[in-house]
Protein backbone atom coordinates (compact mmCIF):
# COMPACT_ATOMS: atom_id res chain seq x y z
CA UNK A 1 0.00 0.00 0.00
CA UNK A 2 0.96 3.47 -0.92
CA UNK A 3 0.11 7.25 -0.77
CA UNK A 4 -1.76 8.15 1.98
CA UNK A 5 -4.15 10.90 0.89
CA UNK A 6 -6.88 12.84 2.84
CA UNK A 7 -9.90 13.38 1.22
CA UNK A 8 -13.04 15.59 2.32
CA UNK A 9 -16.50 15.73 2.94
CA UNK A 10 -18.17 18.84 4.50
CA UNK A 11 -14.79 19.96 6.26
CA UNK A 12 -14.31 17.11 7.45
CA UNK A 13 -10.80 14.84 7.50
CA UNK A 14 -11.26 11.27 5.37
CA UNK A 15 -7.83 9.12 5.34
CA UNK A 16 -7.15 7.14 2.72
CA UNK A 17 -4.55 4.74 1.45
CA UNK A 18 -3.76 3.59 -2.90
CA UNK A 19 -3.36 0.31 -2.91
CA UNK A 20 -1.12 -0.47 -5.70
CA UNK A 21 -1.77 -4.36 -5.56
CA UNK A 22 -5.47 -3.94 -5.94
CA UNK A 23 -5.61 -0.52 -7.63
CA UNK A 24 -8.04 0.96 -5.80
CA UNK A 25 -8.24 3.67 -2.52
CA UNK A 26 -9.07 1.98 1.39
CA UNK A 27 -10.80 4.97 3.42
CA UNK A 28 -10.51 4.79 7.19
CA UNK A 29 -13.80 3.29 8.41
CA UNK A 30 -13.87 5.57 11.86
CA UNK A 31 -13.58 8.80 9.53
CA UNK A 32 -16.24 7.83 7.56
CA UNK A 33 -18.22 7.15 10.60
CA UNK A 34 -17.12 10.42 11.78
CA UNK A 35 -18.89 12.51 8.42
CA UNK A 36 -21.74 10.22 8.96
CA UNK A 37 -22.32 11.03 12.57
CA UNK A 38 -21.10 14.50 12.20
CA UNK A 39 -18.94 13.62 15.05
CA UNK A 40 -15.33 14.73 15.78
CA UNK A 41 -14.89 12.34 18.82
CA UNK A 42 -12.72 9.64 17.96
CA UNK A 43 -13.79 7.71 21.08
CA UNK A 44 -17.12 7.86 20.14
CA UNK A 45 -16.76 7.04 16.67
CA UNK A 46 -14.67 3.73 17.65
CA UNK A 47 -17.24 2.93 19.89
CA UNK A 48 -20.36 3.35 17.05
CA UNK A 49 -18.35 1.62 14.87
CA UNK A 50 -18.12 -1.69 17.61
CA UNK A 51 -21.48 -1.78 17.98
CA UNK A 52 -22.09 -1.36 14.06
CA UNK A 53 -20.22 -4.23 13.85
CA UNK A 54 -21.98 -6.37 16.15
CA UNK A 55 -25.15 -5.41 15.03
CA UNK A 56 -24.02 -6.50 11.25
CA UNK A 57 -22.77 -9.60 12.53
CA UNK A 58 -26.14 -10.52 14.37
CA UNK A 59 -28.23 -9.49 11.32
CA UNK A 60 -25.33 -11.74 9.09
CA UNK A 61 -24.38 -8.27 6.85
CA UNK A 62 -21.12 -9.22 5.37
CA UNK A 63 -20.13 -5.21 6.08
CA UNK A 64 -18.76 -5.99 9.07
CA UNK A 65 -16.17 -9.12 7.60
CA UNK A 66 -15.12 -7.03 4.79
CA UNK A 67 -13.31 -4.64 6.29
CA UNK A 68 -9.48 -4.86 5.93
CA UNK A 69 -7.04 -2.99 7.93
CA UNK A 70 -3.78 -0.60 7.65
CA UNK A 71 -1.78 1.33 9.64
CA UNK A 72 -3.10 5.27 10.18
CA UNK A 73 -2.13 7.85 12.26
CA UNK A 74 -4.26 8.20 14.98
CA UNK A 75 -5.30 11.27 16.82
CA UNK A 76 -2.72 10.87 19.43
CA UNK A 77 -0.11 10.90 16.76
CA UNK A 78 0.47 6.85 16.86
CA UNK A 79 0.79 4.42 13.90
CA UNK A 80 -2.96 2.48 15.08
CA UNK A 81 -4.60 -0.73 12.72
CA UNK A 82 -7.25 1.17 11.39
CA UNK A 83 -10.76 -0.83 9.10
CA UNK A 84 -10.79 0.31 5.86
CA UNK A 85 -13.42 -0.31 3.24
CA UNK A 86 -13.04 0.21 -0.11
CA UNK A 87 -15.55 2.07 -2.41
CA UNK A 88 -18.27 -0.50 -2.70
CA UNK A 89 -17.48 -0.45 1.42
CA UNK A 90 -18.48 3.04 2.18
CA UNK A 91 -21.27 3.03 0.35
CA UNK A 92 -22.69 -0.25 1.47
CA UNK A 93 -22.08 1.47 4.93
CA UNK A 94 -24.07 4.33 4.17
CA UNK A 95 -26.59 2.85 2.31
CA UNK A 96 -26.94 0.79 5.93
CA UNK A 97 -26.59 4.45 8.15
CA UNK A 98 -29.40 5.51 10.14
CA UNK A 99 -28.71 9.20 9.17
CA UNK A 100 -29.75 11.83 6.71
CA UNK A 101 -26.11 12.78 6.17
CA UNK A 102 -25.45 9.22 4.68
CA UNK A 103 -27.53 10.12 1.81
CA UNK A 104 -25.52 13.41 1.13
CA UNK A 105 -22.66 11.07 1.79
CA UNK A 106 -23.18 8.74 -1.13
CA UNK A 107 -24.44 11.82 -3.10
CA UNK A 108 -21.11 13.51 -3.22
CA UNK A 109 -19.06 10.62 -3.22
CA UNK A 110 -20.34 9.35 -6.69
CA UNK A 111 -19.90 12.92 -7.88
CA UNK A 112 -15.97 12.08 -7.05
CA UNK A 113 -14.16 11.02 -9.82
CA UNK A 114 -10.51 10.94 -8.21
CA UNK A 115 -11.00 8.01 -5.86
Amino acid sequence: MSKISIRFFNDKEVRAVWDDEKSKWWFSVLDIIGVLRDNDDYEKNRNYWKSLRAKFKRENNQLGSVTTQFKFTAPDGKKRAANVLDYDGIIELAKNFPSKQANRFIEWRKRIKIF
